[in-house]
């Protein structure tokens, strides 16, 4: 076994999250949190009698004439420092809003660290408008019951309540607003989980490997409270992260560094389909009766949790006509707006200086001040989005936009890549894909806990394997505005019975593009391929992901890959590219290319080499739509 180290829990969460409350942040030598405000540890009851356990962070100036309201924080993450004596480096969502003052809540969910009960990795969630049990309970009724409790007990708070959260604990605020209390009125999901299997470790039924070292966060039952970790982390003996993973061979040799109490691996590893296991831990069908203010936020470029803020925002906006709902995406990897680093700088690319500091202080700041406090109107678009392009932020009435206009971009002989449809009688591009040698998904060799930079990262390496495909424009001769969802429409056929298939969006920087003061040494934005938006499909899942099926071998067959939504600007002089590939290792696992009932059971046999082809002709026509903004 080559795990048994147990890491300390500030390090799993900068790695898992890098957006704890409580780290990365500088202390603030004017501002320390227990020279302003006093902390409670209590334990809540539930309506089913569990407890979970809450730290309350009240102002110490509070009193009958001076009240505030509570802003509160739901985590699997643990809820420390532990002890009232003990006090985080920064309290609530920001630097600014713990100087405004809030009564500021954390709890440890139930299962989790110091709360008692069972936890439940996405626990399903009670269907409305059906009789249940008094003590049935879900994450909605544990969020009621736990405002309940606050605004009753917790002396000269003002009756308002609010709720954020990054990453999972953004989850435990989406799933909050369905707590239906009259005091919650304003809530903030960031980065928040939808649906695990489109969330972190699945895209389009394609398992996430790269998260493989994520899952003991998940996967083990603590016996008793506790305020340390209880799981154990794997501790890989090489670097490499591309070595490690392929000496490790199929996944079924993976379980053996987790063994038959992990109940996570097992779950991943016995429902490889989007079956009733995967499908009553989606959120979005439920997200209906909410009435309160909604402020979803999330980054362009989340490696981990880009899914979730688009499709929430998407399904509350539809299911919730006239409620104050508004979506903010920056350009911002997981969890980025939390923190104050001045430049905004993903891998080698700069999108501006100060750009989380001006979230902080004039849309989240004013959000929470006027639903909670009664300030000014905060006058927040219903989509506040950076245009990852031009590097500005733009404002618009709703999301997708209704006058960005549906244009084909066509995949021709020779690389070419073109609004105009192929008029070619024969047209077919090739490649061999090996699982043995699988195409990386970044230059970076080392080994991540979850990946991120990648998401903005230059794609030349790719672009120069034979089993990558690559179709560009010409430069471009005035600016391009892409605005709205993509979907890639792929004419294929293969010689194995199964295969995945990514594709990439890519903006190509002019040859004279100088470097800037991010730029490395060893690298050049002359040229540069930056990745703008990317996914990927397991091939069987392409007509179901309930039900997976071959493909006949060389049989023409549809693949439609829908990509997430972007806001980009092409520039003049550039150009747009896509990159068609069928492995991306280690970001997700080798598919045999040879069907078999679960990939996750396969054995080295199993794979296979394979003859991939992509059409471009009159009769097949491969392409991308995107929505251009005229």
């Amino acid at each position: 076994m080559q795990y048994t180290k147990r890491y300390p829990l500030y390090l799993l969460l900068w790695l898992w999250l890098g957006l704890s409350a409580f780290v990365g942040y500088a202390q603030t030598e004017e501002f320390l949190p227990q020279e302003h405000y006093n902390k409670q540890e209590v334990y809540i009851t539930m309506r089913d009698g569990v407890k979970l356990f809450t730290a309350i962070y009240t102002p110490k100036d509070i009193s009958k004439t001076n009240k505030y309201p509570i802003l509160m924080q739901r985590t699997c993450y643990s809820v420390g420092p532990y002890g009232v004596e003990n006090f985080p480096k920064r309290l609530g969502p920001s630097e600014t809003l713990m100087r405004e003052k809030y009564i500021f809540v954390y709890q440890d969910v139930r299962g989790r660290f110091m709360s008692e009960g069972e936890f439940d990795n996405m626990r399903p969630q009670l269907e409305q408008g059906v009789k249940h049990p008094k003590n049935a309970i879900d994450e909605s009724t544990d969020t009621h019951d736990t405002i309940d409790w606050l605004v009753k007990n917790v002396p000269h708070n003002n009756g308002n309540v609010g709720q954020w959260g990054i990453s999972y604990p953004g989850f435990y605020s989406a799933v909050g607003t369905l707590a239906n209390h009259p005091a919650l009125k304003a809530s903030s999901p960031q980065a928040p989980i939808a649906d695990f299997y489109f969330d972190d470790f699945h895209h389009h039924g394609a398992y996430f490997l790269s998260y493989f070292l994520a899952t003991p966060v998940f996967g083990y039952q603590k016996t008793a409270p506790t305020d340390k970790p209880w799981y154990q982390m794997v501790r890989p003996e090489t670097r490499d992260g591309y070595q490690f993973y392929l000496d490790m061979g199929p996944l079924s040799n993976a379980s053996k560094y987790y063994g038959e109490d992990n109940i996570f691996w097992k779950q991943l590893s016995e429902h490889p389909d989007y079956d009733g296991f995967w499908q009553k831990r989606n959120l979005l069908p439920h997200l209906k009766n909410v009435k309160h203010a909604v402020m979803t936020v999330g980054g362009w470029f989340d490696a981990e949790d880009l899914y979730g803020p688009l499709n929430i925002y998407k399904t509350l906006e539809r299911n919730n006509p006239g409620i104050n709902n508004t979506i903010v995406m920056g350009p911002w990897s997981h969890g980025d707006w939390a923190r104050n680093s001045g430049d905004q700088v993903i891998n080698h690319i700069s999108f501006g200086k100060n750009i989380s500091k001006f979230y902080q202080e004039e849309i989240e700041a004013p959000f929470f001040r006027y639903h909670l406090k009664g300030g000014d109107t905060p006058k927040l678009p219903e989509a506040y989005l950076f245009d990852t392009g031009r590097k500005e932020w733009a404002k618009f009435d709703q999301w997708p936009l209704p006058q960005a206009q549906k244009t084909a971009f066509y995949f021709h002989p020779k690389g070419k890549l073109s609004t105009q449809a192929p008029n070619n009688a024969e047209g077919v591009s090739t490649f061999v894909s090996d699982p043995d040698k699988p195409v990386p998904y970044t230059e970076d060799i080392k080994i991540v806990f979850t990946p991120r930079q990648y998401m903005t990262g230059d794609q030349r390496f790719a672009a120069r394997r034979p089993d990558v495909l690559v179709f560009q424009t010409e430069p471009l001769t005035e600016d391009l505005t892409i605005a709205g969802e993509i979907m890639a429409k792929l004419k294929v056929a293969i010689t194995g019975t199964d295969a995945d298939w990514v594709v990439k969006l890519i903006d190509v920087y002019p040859d004279d593009t100088p470097n800037d003061e991010f730029t490395p040494k060893h690298k050049q934005l002359s040229g540069y391929q930056q990745m703008v938006r990317s996914e990927v499909i397991r091939g069987r899942y392409r007509n179901s992901y309930e039900k997976p099926e071959p493909f006949t071998p060389n049989q023409v067959t549809d693949i439609n890959l829908p990509l997430q939504d972007v806001l980009h600007t092409f520039k003049k002089g550039h150009r747009l590219m896509i990159q068609v590939q069928s492995t991306w290792f280690p970001l997700i696992d080798r598919n045999p290319q040879k069907y078999v009932d679960n990939i996750f059971k396969a054995k080295e046999e199993d794979f296979i080499k394979a003859t991939h082809s992509v059409f471009h002709n009159k009769v097949h026509s491969s392409l991308i739509e995107l929505p251009v903004l005229k």
